[in-house]
């Protein structure tokens, strides 16, 4: 793992970043009235690494930001893949770690949203928030599953990751990146991560979790995507789901500036990005009813219908009310009982992503 001291001796620049040696943590600044800022996680998709996250870590200075490598990936592509409730315990036990103070905002594509998931439904005390995007959670279809295990032949080729670049809509520099770290990955891992996620990827209890939810995926993502939106709102009825209109899978790297508005607008006052889609306006109604959440999110606080800038709503005695994530306790209360790292070594996910199927 990276050290505070070592993340802060190596700034987040685009020219810096290195498929296998990107920092974890990533000291923000406190902003007026703060103590300490608060804190983002960001957990990165199954054919990527945490420098995927730079666009993010840039944006961002104002709060604690934590891109951590998980297990197979990144610094970690020699470890072996333990399977999702280790990779989220993980991930808390990072959380544990470095903030001292209030929980987190978990923000995870692709695997990195399933593992999400699997944090808040193992350790929902640490969770403030959780956005997920482009995170099928409802399994593969056969003729998927099958050809997700004929990419494994070509993980170690250089130019299967430029050309799934080019379906990602990356630009130059992360399509160096991507190469450079996908022909790393072991075929080994990624056959035991399909094996994970292609019976779905919906974590037990994940009911324990009561927190905000925002999931979305990209309109020019695989339509799995969106159809598991069904049975993740079964399982958190307060979950919000949009789609984004133009995106692919990869769109932090593919837009950030779009990517980075939609989620500050969602952190600092959980409103909701206008560009945002509802799906049920991206094809034929059949149900146009809206959960109790997302029709109490469907427009910013106080959104501006020139600039479509928020503002947090007075109170009668003029005064701004605390944003829906500010004043929560701080329990930071971890259940070794949890825990299952079977760690070997020096420790600290998705599949090879395919445009042409589920998205993983």
């Amino acid at each position: 793992m990276t050290s505070a001291k070592d993340s802060a001796s190596k700034p987040a620049q685009g020219a810096l970043r290195d498929a296998t040696d990107y920092p974890e943590v990533h000291p923000g600044r406190a902003g007026q009235n703060q103590r300490h800022p608060q804190t983002i996680v960001f957990l990165h998709g199954g054919n990527v690494g945490n420098w995927s996250w730079d666009p993010q870590v840039l944006a961002f200075g104002d709060f604690n930001v934590l891109t951590l490598h998980l297990p197979a990936f990144g610094a970690r592509f020699e470890e072996t893949w333990e399977g999702l409730e280790s990779a989220a315990d993980d991930v808390a036990a990072l959380i544990a770690d470095e903030v001292s103070e209030g929980g987190v905002h978990l923000v995870g594509i692709s695997l990195g949203g399933v593992i999400a998931l699997h944090v808040a439904a193992r350790h929902p005390e640490l969770v403030d928030s959780v956005v997920i995007t482009g995170t099928p959670v409802t399994g593969a279809s056969t003729a998927a599953r099958t050809f997700h295990r004929m990419q494994l032949k070509l993980i170690g080729s250089e130019w299967y990751w430029r050309f799934q670049a080019g379906a990602y809509g990356m630009v130059d520099d992360e399509r160096e990146l991507f190469a450079e770290h996908g022909v790393k990955l072991k075929a080994e891992n990624m056959r035991a991560i399909m094996n994970d996620l292609d019976p779905g990827g919906l974590p037990k209890s994940l009911g324990a979790y009561r927190g905000p939810v925002l999931a979305l995926v990209g309109s020019k993502e695989p339509k799995l995507v969106q159809k598991s939106f069904i049975a993740l709102r079964e399982e958190l009825p307060q979950a919000i789901t949009r789609v984004v209109p133009g995106m692919h899978h990869q769109w932090n790297i593919e837009n950030p500036i779009l990517f980075n508005s939609v989620l500050r607008r969602w952190i600092t006052d959980g409103g909701l990005h206008q560009i945002l889609l509802d799906p049920q306006a991206t094809k034929p109604a059949r149900n146009t009813k809206s959960t109790p959440a997302e029709q109490a999110a469907e427009v910013p606080v106080n959104q501006s219908q020139e600039t479509g800038e928020s503002t947090p709503p007075l109170q009668e005695d003029g005064q701004k009310k605390l944003g829906r994530f500010t004043g929560k306790s701080n329990p930071r209360k971890l259940d070794s009982k949890k825990f299952d790292l079977k760690k070997k070594g020096p420790q600290r996910g998705d599949t090879p992503e395919d445009a042409a199927d589920t998205g993983k």
